[in-house]
């Protein structure tokens, strides 16, 4: 008995979130009716559910495109991915590869990036905690900081685009302003972190995205930095450690094993 009102209640899952599915067989309307058109709206309640996750977890995206045509968007999202566990904390993670597949969203281009951005602050803002080194404890690293490596806060994300995707993202947040959007010509790859208890979202700059990278694989400072100059000649050290430091991404310090 309890095996098959398991078996039961797993066809029911299945079927809720596959829009083909058929209604379960032991399912039945009142009176022995057919079920389709309740179980239809009890369907569209739970795509509607689904939706609203992603619409509160991808606010600017939304703004961006309109609330039709995200709405739209995200159905067939739910349509093609629902969720693999009940607990939606990670639902949406590859919104952002979707979006950028999906025809429509194509005269909008760095809508998809745009998203990524979201989804990096969703992470950030869920990351685990940890206490940022002080500027007097980073000062202390002195003459050994080239071969120092960096632990950096577990809430890091960085996010790279061939689009302006932080000016575009400040600009969206600015509910009223009427004044007219300016955008800048070249990509913008951006750094979100929660130090303390609200999620940042920063420009990098020149080579920053090359830097942070190779230091959460766990380059030393000289190593990074040389890497970093590679892939972008204006790479400034000393400004990206800065930014580093004020950021409140760094929490520990240590010399590299021999």
């Amino acid at each position: 008995m309890m095996d098959r009102a398991l078996d039961l209640e797993g066809a029911f899952a299945r079927a809720v979130l596959d829009a083909e599915a058929d209604v379960p067989a032991p399912v039945v309307g009142r009176q022995g009716g057919s079920p389709s058109r309740r179980f239809a709206v009890y369907r569209n309640n739970v795509y509607a559910s689904l939706i609203d996750v992603l619409g509160s977890r991808f606010p600017v995206s939304a703004r961006l495109v309109g609330e039709e045509f995200f709405r739209a968007m995200a159905r067939l999202y739910v349509e093609k991915t629902p969720p693999a566990s009940p607990v939606l904390l990670r639902y949406g993670a590859d919104f952002a590869d979707f979006i950028g597949a999906f025809p429509p969203a194509s005269a909008v281009p760095y809508l998809a990036d745009v998203a990524r951005l979201e989804w990096a602050w969703h992470r950030a803002y869920h990351a685990k905690d940890a206490a940022p080194l002080s500027l007097s404890d980073l000062a202390e690293v002195g003459e050994t900081a080239e071969g120092a490596v960096l632990t950096l806060h577990p809430s890091l994300q960085v996010v790279c685009s061939d689009y302006p995707v932080v000016t575009i993202w400040q600009l969206a947040l600015r509910d009223g302003e009427n004044e007219p959007a300016r955008l800048p010509a070249e990509g913008e790859d951006a750094l979100v972190v929660r130090p303390n208890l609200e999620v940042e979202v920063r420009r990098l700059p020149s080579g920053g995205a090359h830097f942070v990278k190779a230091l959460a694989e766990g380059a030393t400072l000289l190593e990074a930095a040389s890497r970093a100059s590679g892939e972008a000649p204006a790479f400034d050290l000393e400004a990206n450690l800065a930014g580093l430091m004020t950021s409140g991404v760094i929490v520990a310090v240590a010399a590299r094993k021999p």
